[in-house]
């Protein structure tokens, strides 16, 4: 049973008061960067906004004071999905929390207040909605309450990428609940989202905690998309039977995607809005529960998913915003083990999102169309990936080598002749009397043979294969570029290509310009870096996976995913250490009290019996 401290004294407890709690149910010997700050803010009744990137524990950071406070802390949550995992882990570890929601049962829902009025829960998982409702209002008027938890709390901005109004409802919480403290949490804000925040929540003498946006363990690829089955089997056989995301821009790419994956071997599901309601269920649940390991979506999948050990996450289409491809990308590696995001993108992909934008008309339409052309610059500088994601947040970036992206690990280097190859394409775009798009201009320039070209006698033109000693995939690529640096621009309805100033002046041969070519990477062998373990010494692999087979069994058995067990960090940390005694468990990173009596005497029986 939990033994809260009085109000009284809650005032005078520090993050570090909080240290036997941490080991005792996390099983952990210190804190996080800005943890111990996050925690202190909640403990000392401050309000407080806390960005944290994906896999740098964000739910710790509230989950963890309110065992030092009496009370129930309220944790509003977007997704259904999201709330139970969070509960299903708290309650394995031994800490009373529950959830309600409109999938549950009757009985169900009666049982959850119950206990909720009884002060039965240390947490409390709610969706937006669901605390808008007059009768839950009512309940928390009866019950002691610790604090709020605004979780994913960008969605209340109107400046963000997924804004909700029922989150806007949200700021009403202050004047029904004045005493009580509200503290925002999520991965993704630049600075205006994160005023917009603390405004829409009347936050007061709030703490801003804003953790580094750099993810090191993440490994920064962005490739033009030439043939997308070869790209992607690249990726995809660098991971075998393990777990990655690829992310589509339509319903009907992931259903032709899955199709053709499905056909080479690969067991993927798909996942977007187009399914039903069943069969996305099951789709997710198939891969939170490891027993599918390649899932094709829409940005309809993501948000919620809280299986930690993603190896990788495929872009087959550029992301409409910077703050989307953060979101994404960083679903994989939250182990804080490594993990590679490659982005494949064309230059048809800002016109194809135009297209779905339509004209902007509002405020908020040219913001969207503002991040566009800024996930744009993104695919298209040379500079490092890491650098570019962390100063568009607005913070520092102090390596001149980041040495996991493909522009610092040199997969890049500047065309020699950039001018005269910039001047040919120019050239060919006016003599197709700038009628015509990048694909087009690129097959021209090669000298390709399509019924197309012959139709306009295209094969007659002086810009006729003027390029035919480079790949159509590189041509296409600086054309691209050429759009990126302004020298063109493409016709919003039809993409054509046409001059700027810039692009006319070039042309004459005034001005300058450096084109980018990429490089074959040479084969690249499995990164074996963990960061965040000291040790790094192997671990057995074998026994590594007769832990992962056990992990599914447990997992299976409470219908919980085998995360909520245990991560794979921990799973390799028996594996290298190889325990003789349950005491020996207790030095492991992610073993708490709870989960060393219940669940730690059945993996020790599979290390003492392992060869």
């Amino acid at each position: 049973m939990l033994n809260p401290v009085t109000e009284n004294h809650a005032i005078q407890y520090s993050a570090s008061s909080t240290m036997p709690q941490l080991k005792q149910y996390w099983g952990y010997e210190s804190f996080l960067p800005l943890q111990d700050q996050a925690v202190e803010a909640i403990l000392h009744r401050r309000d407080s906004l806390v960005i944290l990137p994906t896999g740098s524990g964000k739910s710790l950071c509230y989950q963890l004071p309110v065992l030092m406070m009496p009370g129930t802390a309220i944790v509003v949550s977007p997704l259904v999905s999201l709330m139970k995992d969070q509960v299903d882990t708290l309650n394995g570890m031994g800490i009373p929390a529950g959830i309600l929601n409109s999938a549950m049962a009757e009985r169900e829902r009666q049982e959850a207040i119950r206990k909720m009025r009884a002060g039965e829960y240390k947490l409390f998982y709610v969706a937006p909605e669901g605390l808008a409702k007059e009768s839950f209002i009512e309940l928390l008027h009866q019950c002691e309450l610790a604090y709020f938890v605004i979780d994913e709390a960008h969605c209340i901005s109107q400046w963000g990428h997924d804004f909700r109004s029922a989150y806007r409802e949200l700021g009403k919480l202050r004047e029904l609940f004045p005493g009580v403290g509200i503290h925002a949490f999520t991965a993704t804000a630049t600075p205006p989202v994160r005023d917009d925040i603390i405004q829409a929540l009347h936050l007061q003498d709030c703490a801003p905690l804003v953790g580094h946006f750099d993810r090191p363990n993440l490994l920064y690829r962005v490739q033009y998309r030439t043939n997308l089955m070869k790209q992607l089997g690249e990726v995809l056989d660098r991971y075998p039977d393990e777990g990655g995301i690829i992310y589509c821009i339509s319903r009907k790419d992931v259903d032709e995607l899955t199709t053709s994956l499905k056909a080479k071997g690969y067991q993927a599901l798909p996942y977007h809005a187009g399914l039903t309601a069943d069969a996305r269920q099951r789709h997710q649940d198939a891969f939170m529960n490891e027993q599918a390991d390649i899932i094709v979506a829409t940005i309809a999948f993501g948000m919620g998913i809280d299986r930690s050990n993603i190896r990788y996450v495929i872009h087959t289409g550029m992301p409409k915003a910077i703050e989307n491809y953060q979101q994404e990308a960083g679903r994989a590696g939250r182990d804080r083990l490594d993990a590679e995001c490659v982005l494949l993108y064309s230059g048809v992909d800002v016109v194809k999102w135009r297209s779905i934008m339509g004209e902007p008309k509002t405020d908020y339409d040219r913001l969207a169309l503002s991040k566009l052309f800024e996930m744009s610059d993104y695919c298209q500088q040379s500079i490092c990936r890491h650098r570019f994601l962390v100063e568009y947040f607005g913070q520092g970036f102090e390596k001149t080598n980041c040495q996991h992206c493909d522009y610092c690990l040199g997969e890049y280097e500047t065309l020699e002749d950039s001018m005269t190859v910039a001047r040919k394409i120019l050239s060919c775009v006016a003599r197709v009397n700038e009628r015509f798009g990048g694909h087009h201009v690129s097959q021209v320039l090669h000298g390709a043979s399509t019924e197309k070209i012959r139709q306009f006698q295209h094969d007659q033109l002086s810009t006729y294969g003027l390029l035919k000693e480079y790949s159509q995939r590189d041509i296409q690529l600086w054309i691209d570029q050429l759009v990126y640096l302004n020298f063109l621009v493409r016709e919003p309805q039809y993409g054509s290509l046409q001059f700027t100033s810039l692009g006319k002046q070039l042309l004459k041969g005034e001005g300058e310009i450096s084109l980018a070519k990429p490089v074959k990477p040479q084969k690249e062998k499995k990164k074996a870096r963990q960061l965040g373990i000291a040790d790094e010494t192997p671990f057995d692999p074998n026994l590594f996976e007769a832990l992962r087979k056990l992990r599914r069994s447990i997992a299976q058995e409470k219908r919980v995913p085998p995360y909520i067990i245990f991560s794979d960090v921990t799973l390799k940390e028996i594996a290298r250490h190889k325990p003789t005694s349950l005491a020996d468990f207790e030095g492991i990173k992610g073993i708490g009290q709870a989960k060393l009596k219940e669940l730690c005497p059945q993996f020790l029986a599979v290390v003492l019996e392992f060869p």
